[in-house]
């Protein structure tokens, strides 16, 4: 039986962009949590306790982007155009941001410090808000005449994608509340245990809101939950998607660690799977599939070679750095 390669790389990038919501959505929630802490030394323990692993956090996104631009030439071309300015907002926005990050430990001034630590929560915020809004826009579909885009420059803001926006802010916001219940201790615990709840309930709320609203909007989105056999392949999504929002409150109210961040992290991944069930086998949604998208087979088994070394030494390399830092981050953790 011959490989699939299109069918393969459409999984490894689409693994690449969870690995990167997954990794880096915790780490832009510190940011977007920062207004709520004041103090400047809570505020450095939640900057020390991502600062061994934020960079390479956002190696996925690279990979994720390359691997379309490489192996879906056709999708590149088109999402690119029709998702310029909230790509181009979010990509200056992490860089703003990975600026502040540095500079704030740089800072011998209260206002200084003070500044620094808005720019990285406005980054946190901006970089959020248009990652968001570029998944909101993707979702409603990408008009296509021939091969090219045939959208306007404004396509890509509407109402729905505004939703999708706030709702990966408040997302991000729980992942890392979540984060900090788990890599902190004493008052910025429990503080983070205050934030997760209402997050938690704003987020399943939004989620709730964008699929009712797909399901009034679209009838493809709608044939498929709701006709056979979608029902019976989505049925689990939602099924298990209360089932983690039940542990996670179980988890909060019991006060453990490690189970808040695994369930938030378990209803992005259904929320996920949800996505794909929903678009696939649509690259572009849509009308563009995989197979209309991918590049030659030669080229795709070329570079699979490449990924085939390069992901395994990512995979590792993650893995050795967040087993290095595990455990606890405390005041005196500095960031050097």
């Amino acid at each position: 039986m011959e490989l699939d390669l299109t069918l393969i790389w459409a999984l490894l990038i689409a693994t690449a962009v969870f690995l990167y919501v997954a990794m880096d959505g915790f780490d832009l929630g510190l940011g977007i949590l920062f207004p709520a802490v004041r103090g400047k030394a809570e505020r450095d323990v939640m900057v020390n306790s991502v600062a061994p692993v934020w960079d390479g956090n956002e190696t996925w996104l690279v990979l994720g982007g390359g691997g379309l631009f490489a192996v879906f030439p056709l999708a590149y071309a088109t999402i690119l155009p029709a998702l310029y300015m909230p790509l181009i907002l979010m990509l200056l926005a992490l860089v703003f941001r990975g600026v502040a990050f540095e500079m704030r430990f740089r800072m011998v001034t209260p206002r200084g410090q003070l500044w620094w630590d808005r720019a990285f929560s406005w980054g946190s915020y901006v970089a959020a808000f248009c990652q968001g809004i570029a998944l909101g826009a993707f979702v409603q579909g990408i008009r296509i005449e021939g091969r090219a885009y045939a959208g306007g420059w404004w396509d890509w803001l509407t109402p729905f994608s505004l939703i999708t926006g706030l709702s990966l802010v408040v997302g991000y916001g729980l992942l890392g509340a979540c984060w900090l219940i788990w890599k902190t201790s004493g008052e910025l615990q429990i503080r983070a245990y205050r934030l997760a709840k209402p997050l938690a309930i704003a987020t399943l709320l939004l989620i709730a809101l964008i699929s009712a609203t797909m399901l009034a909007v679209s009838v493809p989105f709608r044939d498929r939950w709701l006709g056979l056999p979608g029902m019976l392949i989505g049925a689990p999504v939602p099924i298990l998607v209360g089932l983690l929002a039940w542990r996670f409150a179980h988890a909060l109210e019991r006060r453990e660690e490690i189970s808040p961040f695994l369930c938030a992290l378990g209803i992005f991944l259904l929320s996920y799977i949800g996505l794909g069930i929903s678009m696939w086998p649509h690259i572009v949604p849509p009308s563009v599939t995989i197979w209309q998208a991918a590049t030659h087979p030669k080229s795709q088994a070329f570079l699979l070679y490449g990924a085939a070394v390069l992901i395994p030494l990512v995979l590792a390399y993650t893995a050795y750095v967040y087993w290095l830092f595990r455990g606890k981050v405390t005041a005196d953790a500095g960031y050097h």
